[in-house]
């Protein structure tokens, strides 16, 4: 996979489109949230208090076996470029960078494990958010690998804790298990079919909601949604999961029905709305990230109903993370204006359809336009 400067490629897993009903569930993300007893966390916390944080977590790293030998970014040291890349590829949040285009807050930090598929944010919104980004619908084996970092990590750093309410947290939603678990997902045959209100319909009454591509606060674009666990409170870990892929399996059982019934009631506007899609990312000179992701819906739906079998869903994975504004600053090797970032985006895009999927050459036709 091509490398965009100095960023680790743990945590790009996800992509490859390996785990359960890949076809929909584009990854699966389980976090848990935990703080340093005895110092303050979130808008409270003071910069000895970050600080402190920060050297707790250095020293645990050296006795954890999931992540020792891995990779710590101490953000404020790495370029704001970098920086974004890593937002860009769901690695951090926009609350661990802080505003775009200000400075990181002191000690804040993200640690990837070298060999398993986890990482840290230090810092954060709380002092430590470990989390687990898998490919498709893997919930429980997600669960799993946090829940055994939180176990090693738990027995260097004392959490704060209470008898009656458990892990404290900044949030009053995430107090208890301190677990927020998310399944990204595609679902344009409920959306065209206009059911999408139906199918989500209920969530909250379930402790679920659902956001848009970067989570809270987002848009949803392209037909893409997160499901997520909206609170904690009173649930252990166990339960919160089991929900959650219940309730997920549903909405996966009912997009598939729905992708059927275009097929059976509507072919001839389906396949359309599916080659037009394709035909424009095959063609365009110039495409916004938003024109890109409602294209790539039409593109999936119709490799998931062998409409464009020669397509892979792990090539549109790629284009989805690495069309995005950071990566293509630095493939181009300087900051974009927008009109040449929409250019750059169809350009990648038209060299890894007719490629392949392979993103370098994507990246090197970008590389051989810096002068144009």
């Amino acid at each position: 996979m091509t490398r965009f400067g100095f960023v680790p490629d743990h945590g790009l897993d996800w992509l490859e489109a390996s785990g359960e009903h890949s076809d929909v569930v584009l990854s699966t993300r389980v976090r848990i949230a935990r703080n340093l007893q005895g110092h303050a966390f979130g808008s409270r916390a003071r910069i000895n208090d970050r600080e402190a944080v920060l050297r707790c977590f250095r020293r645990s790293v050296e006795r954890s076996q999931m992540l020792k030998g891995g990779t710590l970014l101490v953000l404020p040291e790495v370029p704001v470029r970098t920086q974004e890349i890593l937002h860009e590829r769901r690695l951090v949040t926009r609350d661990l960078l802080g505003p775009e285009g200000s400075v990181p807050a002191t000690s804040a930090a993200i640690h990837f494990s070298a060999e398993e598929p986890v990482s840290v944010m230090v810092n954060e919104e709380d002092h430590f958010r470990m989390q687990s980004l898998l490919s498709g619908l893997r919930i429980l084996e997600a669960w799993q690998i946090v829940d055994q970092l939180d176990e090693e990590l738990g027995r260097e750093i004392p959490y704060a804790y209470h008898q009656e309410f458990g892990f404290l947290t900044s949030c009053p939603t995430n107090v208890g298990t301190g677990l927020r678990a998310s399944v990204f997902m595609h679902l344009p045959g409920l959306v065209l079919t206009k059911e999408i209100s139906k199918a989500l319909r209920g969530l909250g009454e379930l402790g679920l909601t659902f956001r848009g591509l970067y989570g809270e606060g987002s848009e949803v674009v392209g037909n893409f949604f997160q499901i997520s666990n909206q609170t904690t409170l009173g649930r252990t870990e166990e339960d919160l999961v089991d929900d959650l892929e219940r309730v997920v399996r549903t909405v996966i059982e009912k997009e598939l029905h729905a992708r059927q019934v275009l097929l059976r009631d509507a072919p001839a506007l389906t396949e359309d709305k599916i080659w037009r899609a394709f035909g424009t990312l095959c063609y365009s000179r110039m495409l916004t990230f938003e024109e890109l992701m409602n294209y790539l819906s039409g593109v999936r739906l119709g490799v998931s109903l062998n409409i464009l079998p020669d397509v892979s869903v792990y090539t549109l994975n790629k284009l989805m993370i690495f069309t995005q504004p950071a990566h293509l600053d630095q493939a181009a090797g300087r900051n974009l204006s927008d009109d040449e970032r929409d250019a750059h985006r169809a350009t990648l895009v038209r060299s890894v359809l007719a490629n392949d999927g392979d993103v370098s050459s994507g990246a090197s036709d970008i590389q051989g336009n810096r002068t144009n």
